[in-house]
């Protein structure tokens, strides 16, 4: 049973709890995190969501709920260690974007790292495939609807900070 922090509209906690799974109550909130993993040669990390989850073979960036106790940054280097093996400091990551929606508080990073790919790690019955993919990939892949709508848009948005980002590694 996992269970989330609840916050405010203005992103306070509320020292309350949510048990995952349950119905949200107005006015409260959910952290999630999201990250883009980029090579700094143009390539951004995508895992394609195993069978049995929502959006199941589609792909997508790291990220997920953060867990009671946990901050934005801690919820973050959890996410993409269970996801993909990838061990970062919190310190390396650099936040990109941060929003809302009637539920959930969003924050969206970045982080450059070079991996292999035959060096991550998918966990079972999360994620059970990954690429590295250009920005035009990522649009192709898009219009295709290969990539779940949620980070589809979230990518569009956000593609503009991370080409700049990718410029300043090069």
């Amino acid at each position: 049973m996992e269970f989330n922090d609840i916050y405010d509209e203005n992103r306070n906690l509320t020292g309350k709890v949510h048990r995952r799974g349950t119905p949200w109550k107005k006015g409260e909130y959910g952290l999630v995190v999201c990250v883009w993993v980029y090579d700094g040669k143009g390539k951004v990390l995508l895992t394609r969501r195993a069978k049995g989850k929502s959006f199941a073979g589609t792909w997508e960036n790291s990220g997920g709920a953060a867990q009671a106790g946990e901050t934005s940054l801690q919820a973050i280097r959890r996410e993409l260690f269970e996801e993909t093996g990838i061990a970062a400091e919190e310190s390396e990551f650099e936040l990109l974007y941060a929003d809302k929606d009637s539920r959930v508080l969003y924050d969206f990073y970045c982080l450059h790292r070079q991996v292999p790919i035959e060096d991550i790690k998918l966990l079972p019955g999360e994620t059970d495939a990954v690429q590295w993919a250009t920005f035009a990939q990522v649009h192709e892949m898009i219009r295709k609807k290969q990539i779940c709508h949620i980070i589809a848009s979230q990518f569009l948005r956000q593609e503009p900070m991370l080409k700049l980002k990718q410029i300043a590694q090069e």
